[in-house]
């Protein structure tokens, strides 16, 4: 655990203040405790000041070399065995390295104190009635910060779920609305109307694979993840709509191995891609586009030859990003995008889950 990961999770002016606060305490506790019962004798209210002074210094000193410590401890125990997989050995390991570490600072606190001031009834005694007293406060003080870690780390994990949520609905919100396009609506709608009227037979088709291809969105937007293979079916249907508004004009190739139909991809993450390649790229009868889709070991390629247009269109990359943080939120590896010199590449991973995860990822 890194200093700055300490202070990231325990801010230092916080922890500051709090080992003040223990201190100056402490010190208040153990001179009122020695002065009534005989043990040291305060004579005047000056006498007090200067002796909670100094106590107080050291004793913060002592707290400061006890926390950070017991900061890096905590870190690396969790490293080690956490508290869910093995609670037994780890308070066994926490123990015997918080009396070691206590053992440790009373004896240099001690030692240090024991020169600005000599004690008058001997530093052995002195000595170990302090590392009995650091064993208990270290051990109080192991416990307060694991509380407080805790605490910290509940408070940013809300946070970062409801950010994760945040980002999640505005990424739904985004994939949803890319397939709702106004502009592929309205085109879809005049290439149906245009059917209609010449022939009906494709028209009736043109309304099947349209019905599919909103059905397969308001399906599979609530999923994390579908099988390759549903997501080609769906493409079918969004490449047929295509087609039929651009002809020969766009042509598609689809070369998937038969074990990669069962991985798992992002629903709508194979129409994203195919998207950006109609929308950037002139097609006509004189500007063919091609676009090939294979599988390469676990990953799934998108190719297309690159057709400028003359006027091109602002992107936003929006698409993309958010086909990235997909990823992200799964914890797999992420999407890759190369411009080539004559063809653009899209790599996304496949992802390869267990039965019962991947039943659990699809509700």
């Amino acid at each position: 655990m890194h200093l700055f990961h300490i202070n990231r999770i325990i801010p230092f002016d916080r922890l500051t203040r709090l080992l003040v606060f223990i201190s100056v305490s402490i010190q208040i506790i153990i001179i009122s405790y020695n002065h009534f019962s005989g043990y040291y004798h305060i004579s005047s209210a000056g006498n007090f000041i200067i002796r909670l002074s100094y106590s107080s210094v050291l004793t913060l000193i002592a707290a400061f070399l006890i926390a950070y410590p017991d900061l890096y401890i905590i870190g690396w125990l969790n490293k080690i065995t956490t508290w869910k997989k093995n609670a037994g050995l780890r308070i066994i390991l926490q123990l015997l390295m918080t009396c070691v570490l206590a053992i440790g600072v009373a004896i240099f606190i001690t030692t240090l104190a024991h020169v600005i001031d000599p004690y008058e009834e001997g530093i052995a005694r002195v000595l170990i009635v302090n590392i009995l007293l650091t064993i208990v406060i270290n051990i109080f003080m192991m416990i307060m910060l694991e509380a407080w870690i805790y605490f910290n780390e509940s408070e940013r994990s809300e946070a970062a779920l409801q950010q994760l949520q945040k980002e999640l609905s505005t990424i739904k919100f985004e994939v949803l609305k890319s397939q709702i396009n106004p502009h592929f609506m309205f085109n879809s709608l005049n290439v149906l109307s245009s059917l209609i009227d010449t022939d009906v037979e494709k028209a009736q088709d043109f309304i099947d694979e349209f019905a599919m291809v909103y059905r397969y969105v308001l399906e599979t937007i609530e999923k994390q993840v579908v099988t390759l293979e549903e997501e080609l079916g769906f493409i079918r249907s969004y490449m047929y709509l295509q087609k039929i508004r651009y002809g020969n004009a766009l042509m598609y190739d689809l070369n998937i191995s038969s074990p990669c139909l069962k991985m798992l991809v992002p629903p709508l993450s194979l129409q994203t891609i195919v998207e950006n390649a109609i929308k950037h790229n002139a097609i006509s009868e004189s500007e063919n586009l091609f676009i090939n889709i294979y599988t390469k070991d676990d990953t799934l390629v998108v190719q297309n030859n690159i057709n400028p247009k003359v006027s091109h269109s602002y992107s936003s990359g929006v698409g993309q990003a958010n086909l990235v943080k997909r990823y992200m939120m799964l914890g797999r590896e992420t999407p890759e995008f190369l411009m080539k010199t004559d063809h653009y590449m899209a790599l996304l991973p496949l992802i390869k889950l267990k039965e019962d995860e991947h039943t659990d990822s699809r509700r």
